[in-house]
């Protein structure tokens, strides 16, 4: 490994082969080029002239059927990871009137969408893939591609018998709770207004997509689609690649995040011509994907996944680890604390202490990521183009094999916009510093909303006691227990990171969250409860928490490049409570369990 921990020493600030002063007065420099004004508001939203973005491209004819009115014990909404293991848990429970309710014509949440060419997890498959013991699945390969992935999501729901009264291209477009009948009561566009004594809801973080508000994005008259509505008839191929169908064309693509480095590659061999417009380059580390021994995996003793989940989530939050179980990219740099652990005593370490040696392992790695762009990447100005000058984790760190090596291809053109963004798009191009490149097909690589409000990001309100709507209530920021229920929205659960936890691997955030929603669920019943939700004084105690704990993340986040994991260089744009669990994913994880031990719903008012 060798920067920060260098021949069995650990080498001090003035050691290391870099210098931490000048890093850091770059990172800033280019943090500053990128900062706007606009910061979330820069993107358009899927509606109007762009609706059809958002179409479903994947279902072979619309669903038909009467509209239900009936009722469920608990409705699920969204079948992606977190809904799959809501359902899976409560079906443990023994919970067997339960509807999963999804907008998409399947299970799969972002791996029924995500279907472009190259899709495949960036985490470990054997941590990333929820419930491999349960349903004694064993991917083929450590970064398993999407449609194994997309098939594992069926195999849990045909597992757990979730496809059992399961609405599919089901949008909700009303959630509202009836007081007198102490249900909810679900409108949604099949005509539907069923009811359910608990909803849990896992709409997912990365739901809708996003376009930029490029000037005249809207005059362009060539091929255009978003990256999770791969346009296979127009390019050919399929997510495993070979896009036979461009070699005429020219392609442009907007966006350089995890999702174009996967995409890239596949373009660049099927493009006559490519151009991949670029804001700010992604830290693209190595891959070294492999095949899984299966045998290996069968050998490993009971509970063997959680336990990988654990040792992975706790190297990454900056925890001690005797042994690294993963020990790929996303540990790299943690690796390095190790060993530094081993030789000052973990113990012994302060905060401050502990946050210098991180920045310096931080900063040798990312030394090594901007040197493999150099090496790998023979022209010299697209090499320093493609070099990231930020913190490894103020993006998300992608790892690709083939992705660099693209840029060796005389057919693509990296062009780099030096942190502006593209000028304007006209009939038929692309404009950048005056500089008109002339497409035929326009591809956004451009992402999902994240950090807008929940009635844009998922199409309607929910209303609760009163008929108050979410949006009212959380007018002045987020408020909730856990981040998982909110006082005046009975019987009802959110699933995700905010004001909950957050770790690079979420489905072990979705699988901790599914538990404890289940196990309140579960307890409810038993004490023949009707309605769950917060305490006015224990939903002001998580608030005060959250804002408390985001002091931690604050000056990390400010000094980042722009990106969704800082609301576009603006952390906590409304109010600091409206972010995740300061105190990192082990700590909410303990808080959690050590809240379910207590055995008498502390904070809960059940009537």
């Amino acid at each position: 490994m060798g920067d920060v921990a260098s021949g069995g020493k650990v080498l001090t600030r003035e050691e290391a082969p870099f210098d931490p002063d000048a890093l850091r007065d770059r990172y800033r420099a280019e943090r500053d080029k990128r900062i706007r004004a606009d910061g979330n508001e820069q993107y358009l939203q899927i509606a109007g002239r762009f609706a059809d973005f958002g179409d479903d491209p994947y279902i072979e004819a619309p669903i038909q059927r009467a509209p239900l009115t009936d009722e469920v014990e608990v409705a699920v909404i969204g079948g992606g990871f977190g809904g799959l293991l809501a359902g899976a848990r409560l079906r443990e429970a023994g919970v067997k009137s339960l509807r999963m309710i999804e907008a998409a014509g399947d299970f799969g949440g972002t791996w029924y969408w995500n279907r472009y060419p190259g899709a495949a997890c960036d985490i470990e498959s054997l941590v990333y893939l929820p419930l491999l013991e349960e349903t004694g699945f064993i991917p083929a390969m450590r970064y398993t591609k999407a449609p194994e992935i997309f098939e594992h999501s069926r195999r849990i729901a045909r597992h757990f018998n979730l496809y059992e009264d399961a609405c599919f291209q089901t949008s909700v477009k009303d959630l509202s709770w009836d007081e007198a009948a102490q249900r909810w009561i679900i409108t949604t566009n099949q005509g539907d207004a069923m009811r359910a004594r608990f909803v849990v809801m896992s709409n997912g973080p990365l739901n809708k997509p996003k376009l930029p508000g490029i000037p005249g994005i809207e005059t362009f008259k060539g091929h255009a689609f978003h990256t999770s509505r791969w346009d296979y008839e127009y390019t050919g191929g399929s997510v495993l690649g070979g896009l036979d169908r461009i070699g005429d064309k020219r392609i442009g693509i907007i966006g350089t995040g995890a999702t174009a480095v996967q995409c890239v590659p596949h373009l660049a061999e099927g493009a006559g011509q490519l151009y991949v417009f670029q804001r700010t380059p992604s830290a693209v580390n190595v891959r070294n994907d492999q095949p899984i021994d299966a045998d290996w995996v069968r050998s490993l003793p009971p509970g063997w996944q959680n336990h990988r989940m654990d040792n992975f989530n706790l190297l990454l939050s900056g925890g001690y680890a005797e042994e690294d179980l993963v020990n790929d990219g996303w540990t790299e740099a943690f690796r390095e604390l190790v060993f530094i652990a081993r030789k000052e005593g973990a113990a012994g370490l302060s905060p401050e202490k502990l946050a210098e040696l991180m920045e310096l392992a931080d900063f040798a790695t990312m030394e090594r990521i901007r040197a493999r762009a150099e090496a790998v990447v023979n022209d010299p100005a697209t090499a320093e183009a493609l070099k990231p000058w930020y913190r490894q984790f103020c993006k998300r760190p992608c790892f690709h094999d083939e992705y660099l090596q693209a840029f060796n291809r005389p057919t693509v053109k990296l062009v780099d916009t030096q942190g502006k963004g593209v000028e304007r798009i006209t009939e038929n191009a692309v404009v950048v510093d005056g500089v008109a490149y002339e497409i035929d097909c326009l591809i956004f690589s451009t992402g999902f909303e994240v950090g807008t409000s929940f009635s844009r990001r998922y199409g309607y309100d929910i209303h609760g006691r009163g008929g108050q709507p979410l949006s009212q209530a959380w007018a002045n920021g987020v408020r909730s227990l856990h981040g998982l229920m909110v006082r005046g929205f009975p019987n009802l659960f959110f699933l995700g990171s905010t004001q909950g936890g957050f770790t690079a691997n979420y489905p072990h955030n979705l699988r901790e969250q599914a538990a404890h929603a289940t196990y309140v669920i579960d307890q409810v019943k038993a004490r023949q409860g009707r309605a769950a939700e917060p305490s006015e004084a224990a939903e002001a105690d998580w608030v005060a928490t959250i804002i408390e704990k985001a002091r931690n993340n604050q000056a990390y986040l400010e000094a980042c490049t722009p990106g969704y994991y800082n609301n576009e260089g603006k952390p906590y744009l409304a109010n600091a409570q409206n972010t995740n669990y300061g105190g990192g994913p082990i700590e909410y994880f303990r808080i959690l369990a050590d809240w379910r031990a207590s055995g008498d719903l502390p904070g809960l008012e059940v009537s």
